[in-house]
């Protein structure tokens, strides 16, 4: 917050509140008025910058302050520091009247000015120093102890910032006293960046008096800086480090004596480096593998091997992998509570993942699991299809040996919960039109505009869920098949479906077409009608609408919570559309195009005749009239014969 033009004010109050505060830095920002004593005592605080304002009164830092905490107070207008005599740590006041009554120790009051080494330098006038003194920034020529810090993850680049290395002076100063050693000030000269791409920062460690330091200091100094032990490691922007240091030249006694402290210190050293590279290597592979792990996880089948799962990479558009882990979380660990239905293929759970996104997630029981190429292709599939009127596929989980779906959750259940009444919602006339339409249109999208088209092969009412605002919606693509580019049909070699919704021409031959999800839909538009299942005491609702369509009583079989079949626009042109997608043959049933387009016109007063080639006062071929109730008689022992056969 520094070079801010603040309005000038007191330092608030808040500044005390803040417990994880680690640095605050506020240079020539306005503060003005006394210090709060609270804030010396965050427990977290380390460096406390507010030089260049206009902070008054007696400093009082309390009794709580942390041994990592390093304070700048230049240049403001404090007249007295209470602790003076006591305060151990990095402490600068440089620029306040406090240092003009000679009260506090002249380290608190050492000159600071911006020198081409990023450190304190002095203005302690044209004095020179003898052979190996430096100047110290306490205007004292002093022996120093010398050498340089490697760092090898640093987080700044602009090595010209002082703030950066006040951070490191006063977090060296602060280890350095609170260890007991007899450091005055410290110095950096000349920071670079090695072709190790390291940052190398010359020292300088000034000894307090004017002896140097004897041979246990500098052991004791060289050893805390290669163990970097608390309060050192780690510092703040500059990350792990090593120390080099320099032979020291002037302990007291026989300068040609061995010197075992550097000895030992440079010993250390060197050991650090090398568990420091070792430990670099092995976070290095690590962090290989978890890359490697993450890919793997964003593309399952990355190391897909088409020579033991035949088949080619699986393309997929838009579906997302899960873990087995992901899910068993966002289940409860597929808690039965979740539960919300159960099949051939298995359970279905209600799930929420982490975003919040609330799902139904399908797994695969013992026994209905796929092989590998299969499920990749079901994948393939389902993340192809995108349309308001099919269940979306949002992803799928292939792990430790479990196969599940995971598809958009339509939380109002299915169109047969609601036409039983057990869903507790009530479809009327217009409703069930509308749930039709929408069927309609994604059948249509599966048959016409997939690429390529797709047979779903088990339309019926349980599988059209509808969303809060009843918008229907196709699931289920447990059973589907691809329709190739060379025809229009697929020879199966097993006759899979529901009965009751199965088309009886699919059964009798195993030629399976678009036209077999039509007779399908057909039963599920009767169903919309009559309210009933599609086998109801051993009849099937085409025979019963059949037997109505031909008698005075049609409002027999219309769902009891529609009212009287007058009162319902369009009624019989619905149950014309409907006969006609359930006729025997399939090349005289209408497409599913054909099929929206009818219902279309049935909710639109004004639409044309739309499917009247269709009707289900149409013959199924062109025999003389004479022949109609034979053939109505034809389609229904034959579809009844495909019924009672499927059924045993």
């Amino acid at each position: 917050m520094s070079n801010n033009s603040f309005n000038a004010s007191e330092a608030p109050l808040w500044f005390s509140r803040l417990p994880s505060l680690t640095t605050l830095i506020m240079d020539n920002t306005g503060l003005q008025g006394q210090i709060p004593v609270d804030i010396f005592g965050l427990p977290q605080l380390e460096t406390l910058v507010l030089r260049n304002n206009n902070l008054t009164g007696i400093l009082n830092i309390g009794n709580t302050y942390g041994s990592n905490l390093s304070v700048d107070l230049n240049n403001n207008s404090i007249t007295g520091f209470q602790q003076a005599t006591d305060y151990r740590l990095n402490l600068t006041l440089v620029g306040n009247p406090v240092c003009n009554r000679n009260e506090p120790p002249a380290r608190f009051c050492s000159v600071a000015t911006r020198g081409n080494d990023l450190s304190p330098s002095n203005n302690c006038g044209a004095m020179s120093c003898g052979a190996n003194e430096v100047l110290s920034p306490s205007c004292l020529c002093l022996h120093p102890y010398t050498g340089t810090l490697h760092f090898f993850s640093f987080g700044f680049t602009d090595l010209q910032n002082s703030t950066y290395f006040n951070i490191l002076r006063g977090t060296l100063m602060s280890a350095f006293l609170s260890n007991g050693l007899p450091v005055d000030s410290v110095n950096f000269t000349n920071p670079t960046i090695s072709a190790f791409s390291y940052m190398e920062v010359p020292l300088h460690i000034f000894p307090s008096g004017r002896d140097p330091f004897n041979r246990s200091s500098v052991s004791n100094i060289g050893s805390l800086l290669n163990r970097q032990l608390a309060p050192l490691f780690p510092v703040r922007y500059f990350g792990p480090f090593y120390f080099v240091d320099e032979e020291y030249c002037c302990f007291e006694g026989s300068r040609g004596s061995s010197n075992v402290g550097l000895i030992v210190g440079v010993t250390i050293g060197v050991s650090v480096v090398v568990i420091l590279i070792i430990l670099a290597g092995i976070y290095a592979i690590r962090q290989r593998k978890l890359a490697k792990r993450a890919i793997e996880r964003s593309n399952p089948f990355a190391s897909w091997d088409p020579e033991k799962e035949t088949g080619a990479v699986p393309q997929l558009q838009g579906a997302k992998w899960f873990s087995f882990e992901d899910l068993r979380k966002c289940t409860d660990y597929f808690s039965e509570s979740n539960c919300i239905g159960h099949g051939g293929y298995g359970k279905v759970y209600k799930g929420t993942l982490a975003p919040g996104q609330v799902v139904a997630i399908k797994r695969a029981q013992q026994g209905s699991m796929q092989g590998a190429n299969e499920f990749k292709t079901e994948i393939e599939l389902l993340s192809r299809i995108h349309h308001k009127n099919v269940v979306s596929l949002v992803g799928f989980c292939y792990e430790h040996g479990e196969q599940m779906l995971v598809y958009e959750y339509i939380s109002n259940g299915t169109l047969r919960e609601c036409l039983s009444g057990k869903s507790g919602s009530r479809l009327d006339w217009n409703k069930r039109l509308k749930v039709a339409l929408d069927a309609a249109r994604g059948l249509s999208y599966l048959h016409e505009l997939s690429d390529p088209p797709i047979i779903h092969r088990d339309v019926k009412s349980t599988n059209i869920l509808l969303d809060t605002n009843f918008t229907a919606k196709v699931a289920d693509f447990g059973l589907s098949k691809l329709l190739g580019d060379t025809g229009k049909g697929y020879i199966t070699t097993q006759v899979k479906g529901t009965l009751g919704y199965m088309d009886p021409e699919y059964y009798m031959t195993n030629q399976l077409t678009e036209k077999s999800d039509v007779y399908s839909f057909g039963v599920v538009l009767l169903e919309l009608v009559t309210g009933q299942a599609p086998i109801q005491r051993g009849k099937h609702i085409v025979r019963l609408v059949q037997e109505a369509m031909g008698g005075p009583n049609l409002d027999d079989i219309i769902d009891p919570v529609l009212g009287s079949g007058l009162k319902l626009s369009g009624l019989r042109r619905f149950l014309e559309l409907a006969m006609s997608c359930v006729k025997e043959s399939g090349t005289n049933r209408p497409t599913m195009g054909e099929v929206v387009r009818e219902i279309e016109n049935i909710i639109d007063e004004k639409g044309n005749k739309g499917l009247s080639s269709y009707s289900f006062d149409d013959d199924d071929d062109d025999d003389d009239d004479d022949d109609d109730d034979d053939d109505d008689d034809d389609e229904t022992s034959n579809e009844e014969r495909a019924l009672h056969s499927y059924a045993a």
